[in-house]
């Protein structure tokens, strides 16, 4: 009984002196329960033999102390057992003063009760979370990185991939050396899936690594928890004998057997292991991976082995009704986190219970898992002391003193089980997280419970879970303490709050309710909704090494998205940075969301944001036909990639991207680029989608009607719309469809026919007899094919278009649709095939590669067999039988041959057969045509005579270009038969190919009348050289096509139709269909069909060659290219040169390589020829190719030697160089000019002032032959003998008047650049402005004005001048200086007289002008240039002079011209009033009068003024349309137009509304004075440069004042098809129509077509307008717009706009009594609908109004008692409200 002993010492010490003690209460954790005796039979102890030997080797621990200390040993574990519960080294400290003691008395009761326990109780936090720590998790995430586990108390940590177990390492070891040969990491495969080895929900233990900051998160406080659940971690200090049944282990599954599972236990012992049969795994043994981590219950030790038997089910282990809590303890090590105990309760406190486990070891609950926070009973009454209950360890405590351990009494950790809602009746448990979401706001939370320091439970609506709410996440201010009974957070207080997160092991749910994490959209990445609008903050541009890569958006704390580039915006930004701000607000829309990564894509392009479509996030939402936007993310060759929301893609065919044929989609469409497509077709399971960018709309219900109703085997009839490579699209006549046709389905012969009948096609060519193979619905396509094999089948019934007409043993005819190494597929009509196998081809098909057949070619074959289940058949080629077959040469036996003739031409023909080959016949003519006389030789047998057939020689034809125009209809011919006419192929056969509808193939020829055997002219029988006749068949762009004879057909390029080059600038004019041409075979290719003429006498392109060349002929020459350089000439097939600017023209000025265009011939000269290098130098100077003797402004130069020093030259700038310019002179002389000889003045940046192709003239100051060096300057110094130097710092003297331009403004005065000077640049003091002081430079001066001053002082060591500008000084100089000065100084002002007369008006007048101007704030630029010493007469009459303006400027210019100068007025009027003695000082003044303020003063009057104007304001496009105005005036359009084109390249682009105001100018010019093609040719650029819907307004707007209607009516059409989604189009133009061309029927018509193209949310107001334009236009409908506004206000009856508009109208609208009824008519109608008080009180004012106005008393009144009534019924309403 030492223990007792032990404890009553322990008593003895505790008891102060002189206070009397209290009978204490026995220890809770001393009381033994009823149904276990106190002493056992036989007197043994109660201890447990653990505990004997702990309590002997303390005992030990103690002497050993107290013998070598002198001091008593203190034991805590014993201390612990002190009847107060309170640490007796604390009380001791605590006897000192009596303070403590009154102290003590005054602390609450609770606080004295905390103190009596005698273990704290405490729950875990991240404080007491320390490395090496034993916690109980459960698996809440599965990351593919890492697993996340809910802790208890609201903590969670991360297990990474490396701290799982020993065999999943190695598993990550042996992936990652796999993929170490491909350069990824672990990272980058998808091999180890963390979800094959974990569940959500999963209880495992887990041993703390680290618990440090989250260097990844931004916000403050933010720690990371790193744990490990290796077994070798969590199951450290176990031993064998600690493995006991009931107790818990963690367990690695090492390999996966048909019984059960191996399991590593990883102990110290590595012989000790576990087996966990499959029955007792919980799961599907199969699906169990190596490496996998079980928290498992020992159930039993298979004898004498180092196996135990494990459970790994936590249904099994969680059931600890049966035992499954641990009876019996080794040590203290076998209570790890996991394991099920019995624990004795010695203490009950509000924040938890304290007990004991086996009676050895302390155990806490805290306040949550004591099952305190969730209510009902209180925890005294639900766990009385003494009393013994069962709960589940889940943590440790290493830093405690003692021994002690946290353990958990909820239910669902007991029962190792997830956390589920309380169900309803018959009603599943579910998940909390299903019921209350996270980020879900809860507006009504309910207290419950209060924790003064900790936070306040909430009853969130789910039943059997509550809501905690931190103190800190309570409020955004800080709260320091709670209170159950007062304040806003008591006992049964409702606020609202959200959920921000959810702890399974606590099995509450985390809420916040601070104001601005409830009012934040986004909490986490979960909550951001793919495809919303959001709004953000730019929080980072980032940058990258091509510019701005991305833009960093904040959309809430702590969530932020990344818009890439090509996201910015719907175009390409150039420069991005200066766009995007950080802090800038933007809106954006949410592309896609990575979980995993926590990644949020976004994109800024307004097309995305504001598009109202559909948002496609999911293929299982999609079917065809659905329309979005989408972007372009990749090209190809064969379409492109679209990305659309989330993770949604699809593919753009070529096919599919417009109507028209793309070959390359780089060249259409962009990478980022928003396109609208619609689904063509989808595939959910394999997340596949094809879609279109074509219109569906363009497919109109027409059209779809005609597809459904088109079957195979039909005929059709189209026209070619395009040809590619090797198809033909046509358009099908009536339905409009597409329609498909391949080369290989025109004829049945070789692939070179085929060719040859596809280069025949034309675009615009009607086809006819087309047979209906296939047909695509969802592509809208439909394939044909005219092989008359199978339009034969067709015609007579056999050819196969279903399945159902497969018959076996019937022959057939198909095309070949593939051929593989062992078989031949053949298709038919309907997409229906059968198969040839190699067996069934005959020796001579199998000997050859490939069967010697190609895909496409006809073929006839047999049916073999037909397997009607599978839908399949077979084909043979072998012959059926050996029975001879008619040879198709027998006529006798073809269906037409016994056919009889009715009303023949020719009596002596009976029958059909008597028409044979060479048959002499007649003929009557039914019509003449260009190129064949069409006859009739019977009652329907018809023939056709081609015009080569007609003459025998060149001189029998009369009309060349109409040979034919001397036939006449119904006139009899003799002919002569040659064939059968083939009217698909233009060709004609041998009589045997005889159709239902033949057509003979004649000739008219007299010399085929009388020849015994006709001998027909074929391709391989024409020889070179030789010269026939030929007829135009078809006119080309470059080429004609011409017929020998009616199967002979060949090509005269358009450089060899004839030595007259100017017939060949318009071949269809001059070169008609059915023309004759005498013309000569050059090129003969019987192999390739083809057949090259030439009708030029002398010789021809094609045997042109670099030998035949001399300098100086004059050749034709087609254009091939065209830049803004050269021209690109082609004189024949080999042989092609450029025209350089040097040689297009003789005068520089004119040269201008646009002026050509392609195709174009032309005549050339030859210069220069280089055989050996092939190459050719052209010239198309009109000196060279007409005639020597024209005028030359800049003559040609064909060497060095030409050129003299001082010769004046011009030519282009070839090239600008650092070290200067190169100026081409002639295609081979190159002149250099220094940057010295550039000009004479210093140019700062000369670079800027060149440019490649621009035309100079300089002077040749050197040259030298033998090295082919040309020197030339620009100075004008050097090309102008009267060039006077520009004035230096050594020319400036003091006294000296000079004129210049104010360079800058300072505060202190303003600096001046000396005109014709060196850059000579002074200072003018604002002392030495004017004689008034005060004087302020900014006021008086800016930048660029034209002033003149006085030199004041000349500083020429520090080159520095100071000048003056007062008005004093040039009076002063007027009177003393001589007349002698004014000639030394021609840029000073005029003197006084001799005698120093100080009377003079003049010098008086202009005091009064200047102190004038200045005190105003005029341009002291202008007042400066009136010093002249001229009268201006009284104040009046200068001010007046001073206003007077360009006329036609001040309201833009006048387009007639008929504005009148005033600016001619000469100062002779105003000097008549001068006296007689003074004129003769005056005439000499007025010859050196400076006139530079005379710009401002009466506007520019010549060319030279406005030139010197735009040099100071390039931009101001007011002042280039008054230039061109100025010119217009004087009739030079031409000039007028060089000086838009001048403003529109001069004006700098960033300029555009100036720009934009130049385009009109020029569009208004064109209009006047130019012509259709000019306006058609500006406008079209115009479009170009600006925006296009706004210059189609512009140029309406141009048409509609100048009264073109006609043009304005196509330009509204055309400018509506392009532009349909803006409402004020489809109004003007209704306007337009109704009012200006008074066509009111296409008017209404706008408005259905408006309201179908515009949004929906237009279609109020355009409906609006549109019947506001009936009643308004004259040719309206006033009845009609009263019908449209009763549609309106029907639909909208609270719109009291709407009825206010229709008030205005009517007002406005007729007269008299009936006018005044249906006024009153709408305002009781607007009345009788809901209206507030204040929009009552509006309408009643302003029907009183009316009323007194048109009505009488009587009205007025009646108005009154309306208005009363209302009001009766508005208070009987409200009443009949609070009633309710």
């Amino acid at each position: 009984m030492a223990p007792e002993k032990r404890k009553r010492a322990l008593e003895s010490d505790n008891v102060r002196p002189g206070k009397k003690t209290k009978p204490s209460k026995p220890t809770s954790n001393l009381i033994v329960p009823k149904e276990e005796p106190a002493f056992q039979r036989g007197g043994a102890s109660i201890l447990t033999p653990l505990e004997k030997k702990q309590i002997q080797v303390q005992a030990t621990r103690d002497a050993l102390f107290e013998q070598s200390t002198g001091q008593k040993a203190r034991n805590p574990e014993f201390e612990d057992d002190d009847e107060d519960g309170v640490d007796i080294e604390k009380d001791k400290a605590s006897i000192k003063p009596k303070a403590n003691t009154k102290a003590k008395r005054k602390r609450p009761k609770d606080a004295e009760k905390e103190d009596v326990v005698g273990v704290r109780i405490e729950g875990l936090s991240y404080k007491r979370l320390v490395p090496g720590s034993l916690v109980l998790g459960q698996i809440s995430q599965i990351n593919r990185h890492d697993i996340a586990l809910a802790l208890p108390n609201n903590l969670t940590g991360f297990v990474p991939l490396t701290s799982i177990s020993d065999k999943f390492t190695e598993q990550l070891e042996r992936v990652m050396a796999q993929n170490e040969e491909e350069a990824e990491d672990v990272e980058s495969t998808d091999d180890v899936d963390l979800k094959l080895y974990f569940y959500l929900g999963q209880y495992l233990r887990a041993y703390v690594v680290s618990t440090q900051e989250d260097p990844a998160s931004g916000a403050k406080g933010k720690r990371h928890i790193e744990l490990s659940i290796n077994p070798r971690q969590t199951n450290s200090g176990l031993t064998k004998p600690d493995l006991v049944a009931g107790s818990m282990i963690q367990a690695s599954v090492t390999s996966v057997e048909d019984h059960g599972l191996v399991m590593s236990l990883d102990l110290a012992d590595p012989a000790v292991r576990g087996f966990m049969p499959s029955k007792q795994t919980g799961k599907d043994i199969t699906q169990i991976k190596e490496g996998a981590v079980f928290l498992s219950l020992v159930t039993k030790q298979k004898s004498n082995s180092n196996i135990f038997n494990l459970c790994g089910d936590h249904q099994t282990a969680g059931d600890i009704k049966k035992h499954s809590f641990l009876t019996d303890a080794p040590s203290v090590d076998s209570f790890l986190p996991g394991t099920a105990v019995e624990i004795l309760v010695s203490e009950t406190t509000p924040s938890g219970i304290a007990g004991k486990a086996m009676g050895l070891l302390d155990v806490t609950a805290d306040f949550v898992h004591s099952g305190a926070a969730t209510g009902g009973k209180e925890l005294a009454k639900k766990y009385s002391t003494g009393g013994k209950v069962k709960g589940r360890v889940i943590c440790s405590f290493p830093t405690s003193e003692t021994k002690k351990i946290g353990i958990s009494l909820l239910e669902h950790i007991i029962s190792l089980r997830s956390k589920t809602t309380a169900p309803a009746t018959g009603e599943a448990d579910l998940q909390p997280l299903h019921v209350l979401p996270l980020s879900k706001i809860v507006a009504e939370a309910k207290v419950i419970q209060v924790d003064q320091n900790l936070g306040l439970f909430l009853d969130v609506g789910v039943s059997g879970i509550r809501g905690f709410v931190h103190i800190s996440k309570i409020a955004d201010k800080k709260i320091d303490t709670l209170s159950e009974a007062t304040g806003p957070y008591k006992l049964g207080s409702v606020h609202k709050a959200r959920v921000i997160g959810y702890n399974a092991m606590d099995g509450v749910y985390i809420m916040s309710m601070e104001a601005k994490v409830i009012s934040q959209p986004f909490l986490r990445v979960e909550d951001v909704e793919v495809g919303r609008v959001v709004k953000g903050t730019i929080d980072k541009v980032i940058v990258g090494e091509k510019g701005v890569s991305g833009l960093l958006i904040k959309l809430a704390e702590g969530i932020s998205g990344l818009v890439p580039d090509t996201h910015f915006a719907d175009i390409r930004l150039q420069n991005p940075e200066k766009k995007f701000k950080e802090g800038m607000q933007v809106t954006a829309r949410v592309l896609s969301t990575n979980l995993e990564k926590r990644q949020i894509r976004l994109t800024l392009k307004r097309t995305l944001v504001n598009s109202e479509l559909e948002i496609w996030k999911s293929y299982d939402e999609l079917t065809p036909g659905m329309q979005t936007l989408g972007t372009i993310i990749n090209l190809l060759p064969s379409g492109a990639v679209v990305q659309f929301y989330g993770y949604v893609k699809a593919f753009l065919p070529v096919s599919e991207m417009s109507e028209s044929y793309i070959e390359d989609p780089k060249q259409h469409f962009r990478n980022g680029q928003v396109v609208t497509v619609h689904i063509v077709s989808v595939d959910p399971s394999e997340s596949r989608m094809i879609v279109s960018c074509k219109d569906p709309a363009a497919f109109t219900v027409a059209q779809q009607k005609a597809l459904q109703y088109l079957k195979p085997g039909d005929f059709v009839v189209g026209t070619v719309s395009e040809k590619t490579n090797d198809e033909i699209i046509l358009e099908l006549e009536e339905s409009k469809l597409k329609a498909l046709l391949h080369m290989e389905h025109l004829v049945d012969g070789s692939a070179q026919k085929s060719l040859s009948a596809f280069k025949r096609i034309r675009v615009g060519q009607t086809m006819r007899d087309l047979l209906v193979l296939s047909k695509q619905e969802t592509k809208h396509l439909v394939k044909l094919t005219s092989k008359p094999s199978l339009v034969k089948a067709e015609k007579e019934g056999v050819l196969l278009r279903s399945f159902e007409h497969v018959v076996e043993g019937s022959e057939v005819q198909g095309f070949v649709k593939n051929v593989s190494a062992t078989a031949v597929f053949v298709q038919f009509a309907g997409d229906i095939a059968g198969m040839i196998p190699k067996s069934q081809l005959p020796e001579e098909f199998t000997s050859v590669p490939g069967f010697g057949l190609r895909q496409g070619e006809s073929i006839t074959s047999r049916v073999l067999s037909v397997d009607y289940q599978q839908q399949r058949f077979w084909l043979t080629k072998k012959p059926h039988n050996l029975e001879p077959t008619t040879k198709p040469e027998d006529v006798k036996g073809h269906p037409f041959a016994s056919r009889g003739l009715s009303n023949p031409i020719d009596e002596t023909s009976k029958t059909l057969e008597d028409y044979s080959f060479g048959k002499l016949t007649k003929a009557k003519v039914t019509s003449v045509k260009d190129t064949q006389i069409n006859v009739q030789l019977a009652d329907g047998v018809q023939g056709r005579i081609d015009v080569s057939e007609v003459f025998d020689e060149w001189a029998a034809i009369h009309d060349k270009k109409h040979p034919l125009r001397a036939f006449r209809k119904q006139a009899i011919l003799p002919v002569r038969i040659l064939g059968m006419h083939d009217s698909r192929n233009h060709r004609f056969l041998p009589i045997t190919h005889r159709d239902k509808a033949p057509v003979f193939e004649l000739t008219a020829k007299p010399l085929s009348q009388s020849q015994e055997h006709l001998d027909i002219l074929t391709l391989d029988k024409v020889r070179p050289d030789t010269e026939y006749v030929v007829y135009v068949n078809n006119v080309a762009n470059d080429h004609v096509w011409v017929n020998l004879s009616p199967n002979v057909r060949g090509r005269i390029k358009a450089i060899d139709i004839s030595d007259n080059v100017t017939l060949v600038q318009d071949l269809a004019k001059n070169f008609p269909v059915g023309c004759s041409i005498k013309a000569k075979a050059i090129h003969i290719d019987v192999e390739n069909n083809r057949l090259d003429f030439s009708a030029r006498t002398n010789s021809s392109s094609a045997t042109l060659t670099f030998q035949d060349l001399k300098p100086g002929m004059v050749l034709p020459g087609t254009v091939t290219k065209i830049t803004e350089r050269q021209v690109m000439v082609q004189l024949s097939e080999k042989i092609s040169g450029p025209l350089h600017l040097v040689d297009l023209a003789d005068d520089y000025s004119i040269a201008d390589p646009t002026v050509y265009h392609k195709y174009q011939t032309i005549r050339v000269c030859i210069k220069d020829v280089d055989p050996p290098n092939k190459r050719v130098t052209l010239s198309a100077r009109p000196s060279k190719i007409l005639s020597s003797a024209l005028p030359t402004e800049d003559p040609d130069i064909s060497s060095i030697s030409q050129l003299k020093v001082n010769d004046i030259r011009r030519g282009f700038i070839k090239n600008v160089a650092d070290n200067g310019v190169f100026v081409s002179l002639a295609s081979n002389v190159t002149a250099y000019i220094k940057v010295s000889d550039l000009s004479d003045s210093y140019l700062k940046d000369w670079k800027a002032g060149f440019e490649i192709d621009q035309l100079v003239k300089g002077k040749i100051i050197a040259v030298d032959a033998a090295l082919n060096h040309v020197q030339m300057s620009l100075r004008e110094s050097h090309m102008n003998s009267e060039y006077k130097a520009p004035l230096t710092y050594d020319d400036m003297k003091v006294g000296q008047t000079v004129t210049g331009k104010v360079r800058k403004i300072v505060d202190y005065g303003v600096f001046i650049v000396v005109d014709n000077s060196a850059n000579i640049s002074g200072l003018c003091h604002r002392s030495e402005m004017s004689d008034q002081s005060g004087a302020n430079p900014m006021k008086l001066y800016e930048e660029g004005d034209s002033v003149k001053a006085i030199v004041l002082k000349v500083d020429s060591s520090g080159r520095k001048i100071s000048f003056g500008l007062k008005a004093s000084y040039f009076v002063e100089t007027g009177e003393d200086e001589n007349m002698d000065s004014v000639d030394d100084q021609p840029f000073s002002g005029i003197s006084g007289s001799e005698e120093g007369d100080t009377s003079d008006p003049e010098g008086v007048m202009l005091d009064v002008v200047t102190d004038d101007a200045h005190e105003s704030g005029s341009d002291p630029g202008m007042t400066d240039g009136e010093h002249e010493g001229i009268d201006l007469g009284d104040n009046h009459d200068s001010d007046s002079l001073a206003q007077k303006s360009f006329p036609g400027l001040s309201a833009g210019f006048d387009w007639t011209g008929a504005t009148k100068s005033t600016a001619d007025e000469t100062p002779s009027d105003v000097e008549s009033e001068v006296s007689q003695p003074k004129k003769k000082r005056r005439k000499k003044a007025e010859i050196k009068i400076d006139r530079t303020g005379d710009l401002d003063a009466n506007g520019p009057q010549s060319i030279a003024d406005f030139e010197r104007l735009l040099l100071g304001q390039p931009n101001s496009s007011i002042l280039w349309l008054r230039y061109m105005a100025f010119q217009l005036e004087l009739s030079e359009v031409d000039k007028a137009r060089e000086v838009a084109e001048r403003a529109l390249k001069t004006i700098n682009m960033r300029e555009q509304e100036e720009k934009l105001n130049v385009w009109v100018a020029l569009l208004n010019l064109e209009n006047t004075y130019g012509n259709a093609e000019s306006l058609d040719s500006v406008f079209k650029r115009a479009c170009q440069y600006n925006d296009s819907q706004d210059m189609h307004e512009r140029l309406l707007s141009i048409y509609i004042q100048s009264g073109n209607h006609e043009k304005a009516d196509e330009l509204f059409q055309a400018t509506l098809k392009k532009h349909t989604q803006t409402p004020s189009l489809y109004l003007n133009y209704a306007t337009f129509l109704m009012t200006t061309v008074e066509e009111g029927p296409r008017a209404r018509a706008l408005l259905p077509r408006a309201l179908q193209s515009l949004p929906p949310h237009t279609h109020l107001d355009t409906t609006s307008k549109f019947a506001q334009l009936e009643f308004t236009s004259p040719n309206g409908d006033p009845e009609r717009g009263r019908t449209m506004f009763e549609g309106l206000v029907a639909t909208w009856p609270k719109r009291l706009d709407l009825w206010n508009v229709l008030l205005d109208l009517e007002l406005k609208q007729g007269e008299g009594a009936e006018k005044r009824e249906r006024v009153r008519g709408v305002f009781e109608r607007m009345i009788k609908g809901k209206l507030n008080v204040r929009k009552a009180k509006w309408v009643f004012k302003r029907w009183l109004q009316y009323e007194e106005q048109e009505g009488d008393n009587k009205s007025q009144e009646r108005v009154q008692a309306k208005a009363a009534e209302f009001v009766k019924r508005l208070e009987k309403e409200k009443a009949e409200k609070m009633t309710e």
